[in-house]
């Protein structure tokens, strides 16, 4: 019952950062593994764990929807969904030890594009046009980084494609929300039908991720971006140093 209660309050935790500025895997992911759940096993479940919010998300951005860099919505969309598929059978072929060396520093990664996707994106935006295939190849590889871990890949999307000319950050929004949504789809998809999901620990999440969702939405008409931004990157420092320490001391 404790760690039933545990996974719920870490889900409203993660579904209200994710409603707030994004993160939320920062507080699924280690509760999940706190409870016994097996790296890999756990980064499958809280990928479906906070699902739904993402699905939400989208369908409010889906009139936003467009075009990036001069391709069409669909062809990205397909572009990212073979990322998100090989991703998550990559994930899925990782023995949980070597997962737990690379975790770490995946979540380095994400905690550094939280703390400077914004700025990296205002830096490196250009207005020139990439080809088709090297949109293609980013895209792909952000795709699979989604479908394998996918921390912060919402902003590396945004940063990726400004840096490739792909316009306003505003205006990018809700095609990242969708397209991060995508290869999340099949990531579930594929982690459902080879076992991977701990049902009980997911439904329990899921539960507190959607409430905490509703709830985040709220508190984020109240609050200052600053404050949210500030604690969303003090528990993501905070727990990219705990998977360190626990990986390496």
């Amino acid at each position: 019952m404790y760690d039933i209660m545990l996974l719920f309050l870490a889900g409203l935790l993660a579904g209200s950062m994710n409603a707030l500025a994004g993160g939320g895997s920062f507080v699924s992911l280690p509760a999940l593994i706190s409870v016994g759940v097996p790296s890999v096993a756990a980064n499958a479940t809280s990928t479906l764990a906070l699902f739904p919010g993402g699905m939400a998300s989208s369908w409010v951005y889906r009139d936003g929807v467009r075009s990036v860099c001069g391709v069409n919505v669909m062809p990205i969309a397909i572009v990212t969904v073979m990322g998100g598929v090989a991703g998550s059978i990559l994930l899925l072929l990782t023995p949980s030890r070597i997962f737990d060396g690379i975790l770490p520093w995946l979540l380095l990664v994400a905690t550094l594009m939280l703390a400077a996707g914004p700025r990296v994106s205002a830096v490196f935006r250009t207005q020139a046009r990439p080809s088709v295939l090297t949109f293609a190849t980013v895209q792909f590889f952000l795709g699979l980084y989604g479908g394998y871990f996918g921390g912060a890949v919402g902003l590396m999307m945004l940063a990726a494609w400004s840096a490739l000319g792909g316009g306003a950050i505003k205006s990018l929004n809700p095609t990242r929300m969708v397209m991060v949504t995508a290869a999340n789809a099949v990531a579930v998809i594929v982690f459902a039908l080879a076992g991977a999901i701990v049902w009980q620990a997911c439904i329990a999440m899921t539960i507190g991720a959607v409430i905490g969702g509703w709830i985040g939405a709220h508190i984020g008409r109240r609050q200052p971006p600053s404050v949210v931004r500030v604690l969303t990157l003090a528990v993501a420092f905070l727990t990219t140093a705990v998977f360190f320490s626990r990986a390496y001391l």
